[in-house]
């Protein structure tokens, strides 16, 4: 692999804003948040130069006169790199690295400089690699004119020779095909884990959120684990799975997946997607947001958009205020005098608890992950969700219902089982969303177990006994007519 920066280097942030734009606090947010990508990366931030733009200048991005002034303070001060905060075009990239005489490098390029020094894992690397490469490949023209053609007009040899471009890219193809091929075996082993899980019938929680919510530090408080937690972005990237017990629902696994960020790269979405589908595939999910962020709001929206972007959009959300110790910290440096609703509001935010919202569907916790306040709440949070989002009870099936069982047993979903007068008595166990599958059977056995499931069933309750009428429903459990 190869990074575009070096730690320790001096940078120079480019800040663009844009004309018109009513947002002006939430540029000034972004442009802190730029600052702190680059110290993540490494870089030492020497300066920061804003600039008003209308329409990207088709050569430097920047109208001339800011490239002028920008050459000029990156002389001034000494700089070794230029960033600038927005995708530039690769001939923007190579005209404005001409122009200042020192190498630029534009948000998508710093973002896949954090994730290539922090990823760990096999897979992340070579999910990192091939994102870099796809980048690289389109910032390769005019890179070797400072060489002639390599071959050609020998004996043997006819037309001009291949150029030192048309070498690179074609081994950046053959390299980035190589690394597609071999995260496609690393998928097949991440697909066969989760099959194994899937008959298990042990429901998947992911953690989702904007990058530096406090996600690793929950996932610690909640599993006792020793993953790797900063107050830095990107601080891990690599998915990491823990077994959670003693809740009421059964034991589930909770996977800590990596933050979201404004303008993630399309390229670093694509490459990141077997990993992405821990959150695509998971029963719920853990929107953990910084509750002390004043722009938690917008957070929330990027987060949620590149949900959609991957299709997890549809999976249930527990929303996890987390860092409600930092907003008591700031009600404790205010004016205790004052009387001000919004403050108000703020100091019962402080404490732990549990919101429904939309009539009970979907839950809101305030915690505090380095406390450990509100845990126990999002637990019974979790639980609460999990149990209402899976299947579990028992079903008397009839004798000509065998392909109906032998596919509950088959997917894993049969718990216990023992065998009827007139069938069999099975104890199932599985994610609603796995069930639904089979209500696509033909020959009615589909629409006859979607009844069924819609009526509700529990498993509080023994089978019925031998002779009895299945078709009872007692204590609240259900059993399919013979």
């Amino acid at each position: 692999m190869f990074e575009r920066s070096r730690k320790g280097e001096r940078a120079l942030l480019l800040q663009p804003r844009w004309v018109g734009d009513p947002a002006a606090s939430r540029n000034v947010d972004e442009a802190d948040e730029f600052g702190e990508l680059a110290r993540s990366a490494g870089a030492t931030v020497v300066g920061s130069l804003g600039a008003r733009i209308d329409k990207p200048n088709p050569k430097f991005f920047v109208g001339t006169g800011k490239a002028e002034e920008l050459k000029a303070q990156r002389a001034a001060l000494d700089a070794d790199l230029i960033l600038v905060n927005h995708a530039l075009s690769p001939v923007q990239e190579r005209n404005l690295e001409r122009y200042a005489e020192c190498r630029v490098v534009d948000r998508t390029g710093l973002i896949l400089d954090i994730f290539a020094q922090r990823a760990r894992s096999h897979e992340g690397k070579l999910q990192v690699e091939l994102a870099q490469l796809k980048h690289m490949s389109t910032r390769l023209v005019r890179g070797w004119t400072h060489l002639e053609r390599q071959r050609g007009g020998a004996i043997g040899l006819r037309g001009p020779g291949e150029t030192q471009l048309e070498l690179d890219r074609r081994l950046l193809a053959a390299r980035m095909k190589q690394l597609e091929q071999r995260l496609e075996k690393v998928e097949i082993q991440r697909n066969t884990a989760k099959r194994a899980r899937q008959r298990n019938s042990v429901p998947t929680a992911a953690l989702v959120g904007y990058t530096n919510a406090g996600k690793s530090t929950l996932f610690n408080t909640i599993t006792g684990a020793g993953v790797y937690a900063a107050d830095q972005l990107f601080a891990t990237l690599d998915p990491t799975l823990r077994r959670i017990d003693g809740l009421a629902c059964g034991p589930v696994l909770l996977a800590d997946t990596v933050g979201f960020i404004r303008d993630l790269p399309h390229d670093l979405v694509a490459a990141f997607k077997s990993t992405l589908s821990e959150t695509r595939e998971a029963d719920i999910l853990l929107h953990v947001v910084d509750a002390a962020d004043p722009e938690r709001d917008r957070c929330i929206e990027e987060v949620q958009r590149v949900l959609e972007e991957i299709g997890a959009q549809d999976v249930p959300q527990i929303f996890v205020y987390n860092k409600i110790d930092l907003l008591a910290t700031a009600d404790d440096g205010e004016d205790q005098g004052a009387s001000d609703p919004v403050r108000t509001s703020q100091q019962k935010q402080t404490a732990p608890r549990l919101d429904r919202l939309d009539g009970g569907r979907t839950a809101r916790a305030w915690v505090s992950a380095v406390t450990g306040a509100g845990i126990d709440l999002l637990r019974d949070a979790l639980t609460t969700a999990l149990q209402h989002d899976r299947v579990h009870g028992w079903l008397a099936l009839p004798d000509h219902a065998g392909r109906l069982r032998a596919r509950l047993i088959a997917a894993g979903f049969v718990r216990a089982e023992r065998p009827a007068e007139c069938g069999w008595e099975v104890r199932i166990d599985a994610p609603r969303a796995l069930i639904e599958p089979l209500f696509g059977l033909p020959d009615g056995e589909g629409e006859w177990l979607r009844a069924q499931i819609a009526s509700g069933i529990d498993d509080d309750t023994a089978p019925p006994a031998h002779g009895e009428d299945p078709r009872r429903k007692a204590g609240g459990e259900l059993w399919l007519p013979h």
